[in-house]
């Protein structure tokens, strides 16, 4: 059972002290729940996001404060009016348009977002793709990609979003992409590459995956399940 543990950051193989656990595993599973709890409630830090990224627009859903986002997730997954006029007046034609949300953890957008921007928006630039202004949403679902895009005029909506933490992961990004985005998508409309962080998916990983269904929802125009089952296709 204790091999397990090097492939694995499942808790297994953990030991006992009498009938309890070992003083150790118990204090790592607080920590864990410590960290946990502490990315739900971070938040994004917009400066350090701009020098790292250069210019976006910076919009809120209507959960204007972390606690009303927890406790209602319908408003975030709908702009505040002021966003909301900031998007149109950045409205044209784009092939796609790319919105980084933190969602559930803020410390995932923040460092995981920017890592995978840099390697995919030299792929689209140099296959020629209309990339619409970079967008950042303080307190967002991942719904809220679809309202962005649709005001954007984007064939293409991509979602970089903190994921619920785990005791393992308080970190993991992930990954919404929606063609034709317009409030009322369901997720069955959608693609999700998940799992993003140091002990999961790669950068390279992820990046490949997001080009490829990104190419295929274009010539295919459609996303979601009917895309999904073409996942077999991509490279390992």
């Amino acid at each position: 059972m204790l091999q397990l543990r090097n492939f694995t950051p499942a808790r297994v193989g953990l030991g006992a002290a009498g009938v309890s656990l070992p003083t150790r595993e118990v204090l790592a599973f607080q920590l864990a729940h410590a960290r946990a709890r502490d990315a739900v409630h971070a938040e994004l830090d917009i400066p350090t996001l701009a020098h790292e990224l250069g210019d976006f627009i910076t919009v809120h859903s209507e959960a204007h404060d972390r606690a009303t986002y927890l406790r209602r997730p319908d408003l975030g997954r709908r702009l505040d009016p002021e966003s909301r006029r900031r998007i149109q007046e950045k409205s044209g034609k784009f092939d796609v348009a790319f919105i980084i949300a933190d969602g559930l953890s803020a410390q995932a957008a923040q460092r995981h977002a920017p890592r995978i921007l840099e390697l995919a928006l030299p792929e689209l630039n140099a296959a020629a793709w209309r990339i619409a202004p970079l967008v950042m949403v303080e307190q967002g679902r991942v719904a809220i990609g679809d309202e962005i895009g649709q005001i954007l005029g984007a064939d293409l909506a991509v979602v970089l979003i903190g994921e619920r933490p785990g005791l393992s992961s308080p970190d993991s990004l992930g990954i919404y992409l929606t063609w034709q985005p317009r409030p009322g998508r369901t997720d069955a409309e959608r693609n999700c590459i998940s799992n993003i962080h140091a002990d999961g998916l790669s950068y390279p990983a992820a990046v490949h995956r997001l080009v490829f269904l990104l190419t295929e929802s274009r010539r295919r125009c459609l996303s979601g399940v009917r895309l999904r089952e073409e996942s077999n296709a991509l490279a390992q």
